[in-house]
């Protein structure tokens, strides 16, 4: 049964097709019935559709002027006529200008599917939706609590906003080198931690799903911020499809979210670079709308895309009407999963999340494969399946494979299951081994040092670069990330460490690792903060 059945909070739609009857006297199955009636409808995609149909003559831009030829050929050759006459600009009748426009009936569709009061269309991806988060949340306050394994686009978001970062670590699987969520109890005892120190959280930014397909304790969260004071910021951007099938975790929506970050385009079928930014009906609604307006105005492009739109208003439609192919997508990554399990040579990570206290669910949709039992680096053995096989999987550690299964996809498993045995037990794979077992392990994660100035304030510092022996005690003004696990070692405006130094190194040594944001990848120099 879908997660729509509830219409209390749900924005004002276009009811044209729906039934007579009062919402409040019809029956659970007709009132599903009436929203599946909605969401068969796309409004801005077929709006697009009127405007081919009409046969526009563009004296204006794009400058490919929906092709005619000329030299738009090559590109119509390339992509096809069809998509060059899609590829409109903005502020056009009938498309998202006027009241009650389809790019605003699309809007309305899309908050209901995922429970939110409000839904932006973002075309410059989850990266914009980040960075309109910490813009907002800046006009609630300086000081944000953040889980440390934040993505990039959300520390320059940090940066851009002059926030005032305390952080809450997540949990990390320490062979696996994955960093997953952090569970309430963490949170609450960094947030009263923050408020005993003088600086209370204003915003509080989590992570669920992880890259791995963990699901934290969106509910519990929620709660926590909740009764500190400040409003939660879910970057769900791995979880575009949560809610539509009964055996997939809810909306963070749905679970007292205030704000979620969703990459569209990840699981949910929409293109590249499509997005979403929701707005939940909690308490913090009223005063973070005008404030995430005002940001998306800052982060958006004024040429925006009407593809990259029209194809989240479809990937809705899709998400809200494919409740069964998504349950084929489920079924099939369940019996992928059986596959590996009956193999000696691989296991299944999510096996294990029960280690965690901070993992309540998976992502059955993501499958992270043990290869440590081979001998191999997950790494070398993704680069050998794209070389031999084409077979990509989304990303890798040293011990382990991952593997993304769009939502209503089915890939044939037991090709990939073959590809893998094959790799494993190639001639090559035995060299592997030898250059993996001596590779060694990398050392513990270092403590973060003192946070000496603001981050704003230590990007935009006058720098010079010093060697690494130099650096210790000296103020970083650059984001630098060993991978993996991925997690923030140093921030601008924090103090350099010998441990941070002696980690990061390390783990460039290493034949499975790197720093992202470093001078030079073996980071033998550092960008710090020039002294007076």
């Amino acid at each position: 049964m879908l997660h729509v059945t509830d219409p209390v909070g749900l924005p004002a739609l276009d009811h044209s097709t729906s039934s007579s009857a009062p919402a409040e006297t019809r029956s659970p199955a007709a009132e599903r019935q009436s929203v599946l009636r909605r969401h068969a409808e796309t409004p801005y995609a077929d709006a697009l559709d009127r405007y081919v149909a009409r046969g526009p003559v563009q004296l204006m831009v794009p400058g490919h002027g929906g092709s005619d030829r000329g030299l738009g050929a090559r590109l119509a050759d390339y992509l096809g006529e069809r998509t060059l006459q899609l590829d409109i600009p903005m502020l056009i009748d009938d498309v998202d200008l006027g009241a009650d426009s389809p790019l605003d009936r699309a809007l309305a569709l899309a908050a209901e599917a995922w429970g939110a009061r409000r839904t932006w269309f973002l075309t410059n991806g989850a990266s914009q939706a980040n960075r309109t988060a910490a813009l907002a949340a800046r006009g609630l306050g300086e000081h944000i609590v953040s889980q440390r394994s934040a993505h990039s686009s959300f520390s320059d978001g940090v940066l851009a906003a002059g926030l005032i970062p305390g952080f809450v670590f997540p949990s990390v699987d320490g062979f696996h080198g994955m960093s997953h969520g952090v569970s309430p109890a963490a949170l609450d005892e960094a947030l009263t931690t923050a408020a005993r120190e003088g600086r209370p959280a204003s915003a509080v930014y989590i992570i669920s799903p992880s890259y791995f397909g963990s699901v934290a304790d969106v509910r519990g969260l929620s709660d926590v911020a909740h009764a500190h004071g400040a409003p939660l910021i879910v970057d769900g951007a791995w979880g575009p499809h949560f809610g539509f099938h009964p055996e997939l975790p809810e909306s963070p929506a749905r679970l007292g979210a205030d704000l979620v970050v969703s990459s569209t385009h990840k699981l949910a079928g929409s293109l590249t670079q499509s997005a979403m930014l929701h707005l939940g009906h909690g308490l913090f609604a009223d005063r973070l709308e005008p404030l995430i307006e005002r940001a998306f105005t800052m982060t958006a492009s004024t040429s925006t895309s009407a593809i990259l739109r029209a194809s989240l208003d479809i990937a809705r439609h899709s998400l809200m009407t494919g409740e069964a192919e998504i349950g084929h997508s489920i079924a099939g990554a369940r019996r992928f999963r059986e596959m590996l399990r009956d193999d000696p040579r691989f296991g299944v990570v999510s096996d294990g999340f029960d280690r965690f206290d901070d993992i309540v669910d998976t992502d059955l949709l993501r499958v992270p494969i043990d290869v440590s039992a081979t001998g191999v680096s997950g790494h070398w053995l993704r680069q050998r399946l794209i070389d031999v096989d084409g077979i990509h999987f989304e990303m890798s550690t040293a011990t382990s494979l991952v593997a993304v299964i769009g939502a209503g996809k089915t890939p044939d498993y037991e090709l990939v299951h073959r590809a893998l045995v094959a790799a494993v037990d190639s001639d090559a794979a035995a060299v592997e081994r030898e250059a993996h077992a001596a590779a060694g392990s990398f050392p513990a994660l270092p403590a973060p040092g003192a946070l000496r100035m603001p981050p704003r304030d230590g990007f935009f510092a006058q720098t010079e670069l010093v060697p690494a022996a130099e650096a210790v005690g000296r103020v970083s003004a650059d984001t630098l990330a060993a991978y993996p696990p991925g997690i923030p070692n140093l921030i601008p405006g924090e103090e350099i460490t010998a441990e941070t130094v002696a980690f990061l190194q390390a783990v460039a040594a290493s034949p499975t690792g790197y720093v992202r944001g470093a001078v030079n990848p073996a980071v033998t120099s550092f960008r710090v903060t020039r002294t007076a």
